[in-house]
């Protein structure tokens, strides 16, 4: 009897012992598992920016007078050379030495604009025919598989920036030449003994545009060089983004760039056109000073596509600084520093049901993504946001997704 006792009371200890070395077993860390996959990679620099016309023309009395009411509105299309205001020449007679001396400096001054804009216009076409040999010479190279898609890209851009540049330098050359011709009138009308001094003078527009702004449409005397109209192709349109000088560190002429949320069904193809010399400060929404520096950008997508966009419409400014066709992804959660090795990271994979810690070069990192140069190999699966309790060796299981 004694025997069966011992018996039963040694069968219910092994049981208690079982339960309660179950119960305080370590169990399973419950951990979130991604797979290391093959893609592009991109470290983009992300700001907003707002476009404005490339060349804005000032249309201003070339002389002082009554100014006539101007018809035009704000949105109008202009053409080259048509009468956009008028007035009629009221000098005052103390001032008309004054004023005559005025209008001959301005004279002398259209005149050397006449020459450093045709200076620039031939500086223009000889960039211009650099980047078509440039273009021509990529694409000879691309065909037989010597360069990159990305170079033969940046030079097409580059080819087409040239030509953009080349139409505004004869633009320039020709609005200086209206300039001039604006000047030499206004001292015509304005010498003594014109045979009409009382008529009306017709101020032309330099170019084939859209109006702007009118400052002031109704009729009113107007002094020498006041502001009449301003005037731009809408067409012709650059963007400036104010980076962080940190960012800007990083931005080179000729990096790709893309316009996003400006309102339009696609992405727009950019390019970083120059990055200001000199930066300012900015205090941000949160009170704080930034040092910023201002990056232009040159939209390489067709009129066409962007037709609906304006002056001063904001967009979305993402650049290119890093591209990796072909590199090893984990999200950039997966990764984190070393923990015995300073200056390295790390990331855990799974192998057999426990956590492995692996040391792996990292590459790049975005807000998505981490480029792996070593450390992984394609197809492994890694512990994501990896809890304090997770160590090298501890037993790990897949987290169940709860059902939706």
């Amino acid at each position: 009897m004694n025997t069966k006792r011992l018996l039963i009371a040694a069968a219910v200890t092994a049981s208690v012992v079982a339960v309660l070395a179950w119960a305080f077993a370590p169990r399973p860390q419950a951990v979130e598992l991604a797979t290391v996959q093959r893609g592009l990679f991109e470290r983009t620099i992300d700001e907003d920016g707002k476009t404005r016309v490339r060349d804005r023309y000032v249309v201003a009395a070339p002389l002082a007078g009554r100014l006539e009411r101007i018809t035009l509105r704000e949105g109008d299309r202009v053409e080259a050379q048509q009468v956009v205001a008028r007035l009629a020449p009221t000098l005052a007679p103390m001032l008309d030495a004054r004023t005559l001396a005025e209008l001959r400096e301005r004279v002398g001054a259209a005149e050397a604009q006449v020459r450093a804009a045709g200076a620039r216009a031939q500086l223009a076409q000889v960039r211009q025919r650099q980047a078509e040999d440039e273009w021509q010479r990529n694409q000879a190279l691309a065909q037989q598989g010597f360069i990159s898609e990305s170079r033969l890209t940046s030079a097409r851009l580059t080819r087409e920036a040239a030509l953009r540049e080349q139409a505004a330098a004869a633009q320039e050359l020709e609005t200086a030449r209206h300039l001039l011709a604006q000047a030499r009138a206004a001292v015509r009308a304005t010498q003594p003994g014109d045979p009409a001094p009382g008529r009306l003078f017709e101020v032309r527009s330099p170019i084939a545009a859209q109006v702007l702004r009118v400052p002031q449409t109704s009729e009113g005397v107007v002094a020498l060089g006041t502001p009449l109209m301003e005037l731009g192709d809408t067409a012709d349109l650059e963007i400036v983004a104010e980076l962080l000088t940190s960012d800007a560190v990083q931005v080179q002429p000729g990096m790709p760039a893309r316009i996003e949320r400006w309102g339009g069904p696609q992405v727009l193809e950019a390019r970083v056109k120059r990055v200001e010399p000199g930066a300012f400060t900015k205090v941000s929404a949160l009170g704080v000073e930034e040092q910023r520096v201002e990056v232009l950008l040159e939209l390489a997508s067709s009129p066409a596509e962007r037709a609906a966009l304006g002056d001063g419409y904001r967009v979305g400014v993402r650049l290119v600084a890093q591209s990796v066709p072909d590199a090893l992804l984990v999200p950039v959660s997966a990764v984190f520093p070393h923990p015995e090795q300073p200056g390295r990271m790390a990331a855990f994979t799974l192998r057999d049901g426990r956590a492995l810690l692996r040391t792996v070069e990292v590459g790049g990192r975005n807000g998505v993504h981490a480029w792996v140069r070593q450390g992984l190999d394609e197809a492994e699966q890694v512990i994501v946001y990896p809890p304090p309790n997770v160590h090298d060796g501890v037993r790990v299981q897949p987290r169940k997704r709860n059902p939706r």
